[in-house]
């Protein structure tokens, strides 16, 4: 062959020529670009490893970009001690019936113009999710990861334990807090946040419940939504300045009334369910013996049947 500049290399049988050399150059080149090739191919595992530790990470990094202010500074919707309410978590609210200050009803299966009529009817509306598991029959379900959640809620066939700490499950919930704002919803009603005090199978603690909850009431104040604490006993004082209300299920039947009384105490409602037995079926003396309970004084206290539906008997 020729160079570009004339020369002529000699033949294969030259080994001191130009052929000599250039072979010898080939393999040095040659073993050069193995050991290129093999560092090449040994970064990119290195990168590829980090790319996916990076991402698991991510997946279970807390979301700190929130503020801490807007958790414990909230202008809009303040309501008081002793507001009447019902809550109806079973279908698609379809009785409006019930004369009272608010409704709790399903964010999902109820329509704006239904939270809009009951608006229309002097209420306010708090929309009910579940920001602390995983509902398999929910519209966004398929935006979880498997990572995102441990063991089943007893007695709740379809629902997971989430781990709160997830950043996907924090954006997760931040569109939630959207569709809220969407459908005019005046506040949310955040469910199963007490995952530190049941068998998730997951690393959660009443303090990263605390930081969930900061974080939730930060995302909703800043959207003009209001919030509030549901059950979680054990961290009613951590908590009572970021909520405006508590919501309570069978503190009487459970004999721990008296950790809720703080809010009564600041002035902030205290949503308060029985579920007896017997409903919908409530005898006076079983009426009698919630209602009058001294335990539960300024309470919001409502009697209903375990389902949720419509079905209310107020105290």
């Amino acid at each position: 062959m020729r160079l570009s500049s004339g020369y002529k290399f000699a033949g294969p049988e030259s080994p001191g020529g130009l052929s000599g050399l250039w072979n010898a150059h080939k393999k040095i080149f040659l073993i050069c670009g193995s050991i290129i090739a093999i560092l090449v191919i040994a970064l990119a595992v290195a990168l590829g490893v980090g790319l996916r530790n990076s991402s698991h990470t991510a997946s279970v990094t807390p979301n700190l970009n929130y503020s801490v202010a807007n958790a414990t500074q909230f202008s809009g919707w303040n309501p008081e001690a002793g507001t009447t309410w019902q809550i109806v978590l079973l279908s698609a609210l379809n009785d409006t019936s019930a004369d009272v200050d608010v409704y709790d009803i399903d964010l999902f299966t109820n329509s704006a113009s239904t939270i809009s009529t009951l608006q229309g009817l002097g209420r306010k509306v708090i929309c009910y999710f579940s920001a602390g598991s995983y509902e398999d029959f929910r519209p966004d379900s398929s935006d979880f990861q498997k990572t995102d959640y441990g063991k089943g809620l007893d007695g709740w066939q379809g629902e997971w334990w989430l781990n709160t700490n997830s950043s996907n499950v924090r954006s997760i919930m931040i569109k939630r807090l959207d569709l809220a704002v969407t459908k005019g919803c005046d506040g949310v009603d955040p469910d199963n946040i007490d995952g530190y005090d049941n068998d998730t199978g997951l690393d959660l603690t009443e303090d990263t419940a605390i930081e969930y909850l900061t974080f939730l009431a930060s995302e909703a104040h800043s959207r003009n939504l209001a919030i509030g604490l549901k059950n979680g006993g054990n961290i009613v004082n951590q908590t009572l300045d970021m909520m405006q209300w508590q919501i309570n299920e069978q503190c009487e039947e459970y004999n721990e009334c008296g950790l809720y009384t703080p809010f009564i105490a600041a002035n902030k409602p205290v949503f308060h369910i029985e579920y007896p037995s017997s409903a919908p079926a409530v005898s006076a003396s079983t009426k009698s013996s919630i209602c009058d309970n001294p335990a539960i004084a300024g309470f919001s206290t409502v009697i209903k049947k375990m389902n949720l539906d419509a079905w209310i008997e107020t105290c």
